[in-house]
């Protein structure tokens, strides 16, 4: 680390290898892993990008290659142990080292402590909080040989506060989503390895239509998009760009004194106190 001012022109992550897990998405426009896929790959950033689903992660990467951008993929379930310790083997083998990484999985199923099945709340816990652990597991070492690096988990406003529906098993893991990056940023901080967490609130991402207005509004996307709204200080909705914008920020050199902690992006609804 030098103390010249990052220049601009070369792109806020110029020269970075950034691996981002989830970078596909349910539906057409901006979730938060296309949105921060295709912001890292502009900021100069050869990005590496996994995903379940095949089809939704070469629509990201042909998204980055038309502006020019350099992107590798690799279908990935980040729950299964051996296939996750193998992408950032293989990773490691092909870009020489990791710099950046963003965890994006996540998914939420209704259900209070009593609705929730126990199965739902195992599923939920590997898919929002054993995803983002083993992720961090496997790539910590390789940063270490690098001589550090940045990781940005992803949680939920869910993990700070009720925001208007019961998913206990999405809060409890995205809350330990949160915890999992302090913890690990501060023993990892004399590796110069920083890790900190972008907090999303109640965004406009393909989820809502795909998903969300048909668990919790009998598929009425209008009704949801209101209910949501109503909650924010603001008056509107962002969308996955404001968290990626808030990753970029977190992965770049601007933030090298910034570790083991949470930027919050929900246009104000969880300082509201009712």
């Amino acid at each position: 680390m030098t103390d010249d001012v990052p220049d601009p022109r070369r792109g806020r992550l110029a020269g970075r290898i950034a691996v981002i897990n989830g970078a596909g998405s349910v539906g057409p426009g901006w979730g938060n892993g296309r949105a921060t896929a295709v912001i890292f790959a502009r900021e100069g950033a050869s990005v590496y990008l996994t995903d379940r689903d095949e089809d939704s992660l070469e629509i990201t990467a042909e998204q980055v290659r038309q502006e020019g951008g350099i992107v590798r993929t690799q279908v990935l379930d980040v729950t299964e142990p051996a296939a996750v310790r193998a992408f950032y083997a293989d990773t490691e083998r092909l870009a020489g080292r990791i710099d950046i990484l963003v965890n994006n999985v996540g998914g939420s199923h209704p259900g209070g402590a009593v609705e929730l099945s126990l199965e739902d709340w195992e599923s939920q816990l590997r898919t929002n909080l054993t995803s983002a652990f083993l992720a961090c597991k496997h790539v910590i070492p390789v940063m270490r040989r690098g001589g550090g690096g940045s990781i940005v988990n992803t949680a939920s406003a869910s993990g700070l506060r009720w925001t208007g529906a019961a998913q206990v098993g999405y809060a409890a893991a995205k809350a330990a989503v949160i915890q999992l990056s302090r913890v690990t940023a501060v023993e990892y901080a004399r590796h110069g390895i920083r890790v900190n967490t972008v907090v999303p609130g109640q965004l406009h991402t393909p989820m809502v239509e795909a998903r969300l207005a048909h668990q919790r509004a009998g598929g009425d996307v209008r009704k949801l998009l209101a209910q949501r709204r109503a909650r924010i200080p603001l008056g509107f909705m962002g969308d996955g760009r404001d968290t990626a914008y808030a990753a970029l920020f977190l992965a770049s050199e601007e933030a090298r004194f910034v570790t083991g902690t949470e930027i919050v992006v929900d246009g104000g609804m969880t300082a509201r106190c009712d």
